[in-house]
């Protein structure tokens, strides 16, 4: 089997699975609770927070624990705009947001607020100047992703950052998920970020557990109401066994963050040379400032499910662009944005990497690619 869909989800180191089988097992008290139990519980918890900010140069208090990835980036939106309400009702996301962050903002138009989309160029990377143009006085909140799930580009942060120097009451949230991992946390998780978001299962941890970073002082409205657990702004007790997983498999990760960039650029680069040598094959991915581990391709006339069926025969799986929205049957949302017309953006498929791929397995996808290449050339 080769698996080429690691933004979709990765699979869980083994020092990850241990810890969670460990912690399930043995430390399995209440946080809540005031007993032994629940204390030595509360100890771990607490210990996992502080590895993750130290890990990431933050301060525990500044990690919340979530569900992952879309709980963290709907609580981000949607408790941002319920706590400013009153300062503005004014929000910028971009054109080729997650749904997590794009339906949040949809949500929130229908309570009142206006939700404007800064446009994106046909790369895939926000107008700046566009963006710029469309702050008000009235916006309290910009959401704009580090890096994009369905073609890997690596948003201008950093620019989109000092642009809001000037706005200091405006919050400015990151949506980190593809992030992590893939490029230093360095470029995004920037003084001027207020808030950004993180799932653990699409850096080696288990699926259902994630984290928002909150910058000390900044105000959210709670989502759950209940026990009052994280400092009372996320009432649920803690999954402790997955927490203590994340904070195992983002310490792994970091740790050879830079040996894995190297390597998975290699394999990139390697799939585009051979790809772009094809004549009826649409490459969307590019390479200077667009992450190593994602590159999206179509190939003309053939729809992504029929090519990821197509290599799924092959025992090879690739994905059509976000696995969140894949099964509904549409194409890319961020090609469109891009400019790239409905019918180019239906070939669209993605390949995903991480380090447990090798060479061998791309030589082997590009072997499988050119025979399902010539079988299609009737149809082309």
């Amino acid at each position: 089997m080769i698996y080429f869909d690691n933004a979709a989800t990765t699979q869980p180191y083994p020092e990850a699975l241990r810890t969670y089988q460990e912690v399930s097992s043995r430390i399995w008290g209440n946080p809540s609770s005031l007993h032994r139990l629940g204390s030595q519980a509360t100890r771990l918890l607490e210990a996992s927070r502080q590895q993750i900010a130290d890990l990431l140069g933050k301060e525990p208090e500044e990690i919340l624990f979530t569900s992952g990835g879309t709980e963290s980036d709907n609580w981000a939106i949607k408790g941002t705009a319920f706590e400013k309400a009153a300062y503005g009702k004014h929000i910028i996301v971009s054109d080729v947001e997650h749904p997590a962050v794009k339906e949040s903002a949809k949500w929130l138009s229908q309570q009142g607020f206006d939700v404007s989309y800064a446009p994106v160029d046909q790369l895939g990377f926000i107008d700046l100047e566009a963006f710029q143009s469309l702050l008000r006085p009235d916006t309290i909140l910009v959401s704009i992703m580090a890096v994009n799930n369905e073609v890997g580009t690596i948003q201008p942060i950093a620019q989109i950052a000092r642009i809001l120097e000037e706005k200091p009451t405006v919050t400015f949230h990151v949506d980190a998920v593809q992030a992590i991992g893939k490029i230093p946390f360095e470029d995004y998780l920037l003084d001027r970020v207020d808030m950004a978001s993180f799932s653990g299962h699409k850096f080696h941890a288990v699926r259902g557990v994630g984290f928002l970073y909150k910058k000390k002082g900044k105000k959210i409205t709670p989502l759950m109401t209940g026990g009052g657990q994280e400092n009372d702004l996320r009432s649920t007790t803690e999954n402790l066994a997955a927490i203590a997983a994340m904070s195992k498999a983002l310490r792994l990760t970091l740790d050879k963050q830079s040996s894995t960039l190297s390597y998975l650029s290699q394999m990139k680069n390697v799939l585009l040379t051979s790809l772009r040598n094809y004549p009826d094959v649409y490459v969307f991915s590019g390479e200077e400032h667009f992450v190593p581990n994602i590159l999206t391709f179509g190939i003309k006339e053939i729809r992504g499910e029929v090519l990821v069926h197509a290599f799924e025969e092959h025992d090879i799986f690739i994905s059509t662009t976000s696995a969140c929205s894949s099964k509904a049957g549409k194409p890319a949302g961020t090609l469109i944005a891009m400019g790239v017309p409905v019918s180019k953006a239906q070939t669209a498929v993605r390949i995903s990497l991480d380090d447990g791929n090798d060479m061998s397995q791309i030589e082997q996808f590009l072997t499988i690619f050119k025979q399902i290449y010539t079988k299609t050339q009737k149809i082309r």
